[in-house]
């Protein structure tokens, strides 16, 4: 059943993004793009409503003595949002600071149904402990309970705690009594407003589809209005090509305070799979590969892979957080086998949702990605002097 709604679901993603971006032609996707664009007015005027409760405080913040840095998006994914997650816990770790990492665990495995139900009708407080993907020493769940995000996180960073609960002042209250952060990181945190205290904000751009269409939810993919970045400390342009000046400008525009980074992925390595045996990215030079993705915007990964030198013959997508199968993974390695390619490539976030495999007639790597400051350096360099010194 939770598969056939997970598929289910990720159909009902996927057509309504090809309406948003006008990939679908025609007389009902053109009404239906008319309908998205009045609610995306209803949208606003919650996300307006919203902030103005918290601000006149009817609905009440929390503060919890330590350090809070949110990172996140004014769009729906693919940002790159989890390398620099993991770079900021890394710095954060250096200098000294005890990071945990709170995610609110997008599609990780939920409680019952019947629980959710019942706690609603009963007014019942959640006083479920949050999932505790690492405690800083071991990694303690998998991908499908704890997220893939969460998972991916926490086998990159073991030192860093990382916690999975959609509440996150109750997380991170978990996270100082049981293991003394100081520091705490909120994934995809920019539009959680319960958890104030000494709070840096820090908002991804992605350079190549900075605001997406430029409309809100659910006629684009805006979150808030592009004027919201004035609520940002730091803004990072990810993905960069070097060509950002009016995107700069703009930035500027917005939020005239705002230090800016700009960043790009740079691919490390590839790693097997399955054996976890590592490669150089001399691995794929010259030979005919094949991709396979379950990511949001997967065009980078797939560009990545030929200017690291792969011919690049068949490629597959699925939606973004798609849980593959035994049976999914075995077709494209047949129609990359039957197009010549010598092996699969993947990224590391969707290599921890694939499944065992009875046969692997072709290897299939992960490439290992890491974000690399291509200027700004002295900002961020600020930015962690502010949130550790402050």
């Amino acid at each position: 059943m939770r598969a056939y709604i997970r598929s289910w679901t990720e159909s009902v993603e996927t057509f309504a993004l090809e309406v948003i971006f006008g990939q679908r032609r025609g007389k009902r996707a053109a009404l239906l793009r008319g309908l998205l664009f009045a609610l995306s007015h209803v949208f606003a005027l919650a996300v307006v409503i919203r902030r103005f409760l918290y601000d006149m405080r009817i609905l009440r913040d929390r503060t919890i003595g330590v350090q809070v840095i949110a990172i996140g998006n004014l769009t729906v994914g693919g940002t790159g949002k989890t390398p620099v997650v993991e770079k900021f816990a890394r710095e954060l770790k250096d200098q000294g600071r005890n990071v945990a990492i709170l995610s609110r665990g997008y599609r990780s495995r939920p409680k019952p149904f019947g629980r959710r139900v019942l706690d609603k009708l009963l007014l019942r407080e959640d006083t479920t402990p949050p999932r505790v993907v690492s405690d800083g020493k071991s990694l303690l769940l998998d991908s499908e309970t704890a997220g893939d995000e969460p998972y991916m996180l926490a086998s990159n960073l073991k030192d860093v705690v990382v916690l999975v609960d959609k509440d996150r002042v109750k997380s991170g209250l978990f996270a100082i009594e049981h293991f003394g952060c100081d520091t705490l990181l909120l994934d995809d945190g920019f539009q959680y407003w319960r958890l104030r205290g000494r709070r840096h904000d820090i908002v991804l751009v992605d350079c190549q589809s900075p605001f997406g269409n430029e409309f809100l939810l659910p006629r684009g993919t805006l979150r808030e209005p592009p004027r919201h970045l004035a609520r940002a400390s730091t803004v990072f342009i990810t993905k960069s090509d070097g060509n950002t000046e009016a995107l700069r400008e703009r930035l500027k525009r917005l939020n005239p305070e705002a230090g800016i980074i700009e960043c790009v992925h740079r691919p490390l390595y590839f790693e097997d799979v399955f054996s976890g045996k590592r490669h150089g990215l001399e691995l794929i030079k010259g030979l005919r590969v094949a991709s396979l993705s379950g990511i949001a915007f997967p065009e980078s990964f797939e560009q990545s892979l030929v200017k690291l030198g792969g011919e690049l013959v068949y490629s597959k997508r699925f939606a973004d957080h798609h849980r593959f199968t035994q049976q999914e993974v075995l077709n494209v390695i047949n129609r990359s086998k039957k197009r010549q390619a010598r092996l699969i490539v993947t990224t590391q976030k969707d290599a921890v949702r694939f499944p065992k495999l009875d046969r692997r007639d072709l290897p299939i790597y992960f490439m290992r990605v890491e974000i690399e400051i291509i200027r700004g350096a002295r900002d961020f360099q600020e930015c962690v002097r502010q949130i550790c010194f402050r």
